[in-house]
């Protein structure tokens, strides 16, 4: 049975390596993934032979894109070192992702002191400077770069983004929705699915209430998934959606949301 998720493999990170993780999920009836890059999951500095077994198990199946966790890097940083090195990292990604065949690379765009942030200027400019040596490496590397929406980054909401992309004025700058972030802070996703849909590239789709962040199978929060079917299929009708779930019992999550949501109309 062909499901008509994908699935991003956050929740296998810390346990299976991406290759042994896009077999499971195969066999499971998914053909389209997002590979999580993660030490002992995926990584830049794996050998060879690991990627060559990765590449194999994608064989037949679609990998749309790669992401990270975005907790140990932030291009909008107070220090100059740690932007260096966030940017040197997210360099290195994009070229595995480029190298594994990924269409998109998905970017944060960086993180505020939540007690005494920057001026959203600086923020601003820190992200685009971030932009001008990604885009280039990006570029080259054959990938698309998007941004997604992160309840955490400095530009939390879908018009703060969008409005960031057209300051900055590179067309070719997509745009990754996550629904559990947007519903988390208070986002209509309906609305932020409109705003984004001039460069929307991928929907992440999760549960999550608004007093709780989390990333759970559908109907463990209170999205109204119901509701977002003919608005994800409007906004996004050349890409499957993602899950992105974090479960103890991921398989079984994976299953039962693509079930759920299929009831639906998804």
């Amino acid at each position: 049975m062909t499901r008509r998720f994908g699935v991003n493999t956050y929740a296998y990170s810390q346990s299976a390596s991406a290759a042994d993780c896009v077999r499971r999920l195969a066999a499971l009836g998914f053909t389209e993934f997002e590979l999580m890059i993660m030490p002992g999951h995926l990584w830049p500095t794996d050998r060879e032979g690991a990627l060559r077994g990765l590449r194999n198990a994608l064989e037949g199946h679609t990998l749309s894109t790669l992401n990270t966790a975005n907790l140990d890097i932030n291009v909008a940083a107070a220090a100059e070192e740690m932007r260096d090195y966030s940017t040197t990292l997210l360099r290195r990604f994009i070229w595995l992702a480029g190298s594994l065949g990924a269409k998109g690379f998905v970017l944060g765009p960086g993180k505020a002191n939540p007690l005494f942030p920057l001026p959203d200027a600086t923020l601003e400019g820190y992200f685009f400077r971030a932009l001008d040596i990604l885009l280039p490496v990006a570029r080259e590397a054959g990938v698309g770069l998007w941004v997604e929406n992160m309840p955490f980054a400095f530009l939390p909401e879908a018009a703060g983004v969008m409005g960031a992309l057209k300051r900055y004025g590179a067309d070719d700058i997509g745009v990754c929705y996550d629904v559990a972030n947007a519903h988390f802070i208070g986002e209509d996703p309906r609305e932020g699915l409109r705003i984004v849909q001039e460069r929307l590239e991928l929907v992440h789709l999760s549960d999550t209430t608004r007093s709780a962040y989390r990333h759970a199978a559908v109907g463990r929060g209170d999205i109204d998934f119901a509701a977002l079917a003919a608005p994800v299929a409007a906004a996004s009708p050349h890409r499957l959606p993602m899950f992105e779930i974090i479960d103890e019992e991921p398989d079984e999550a994976m299953v039962r949301s693509a079930d759920a949501l299929a009831a639906m109309g998804f």
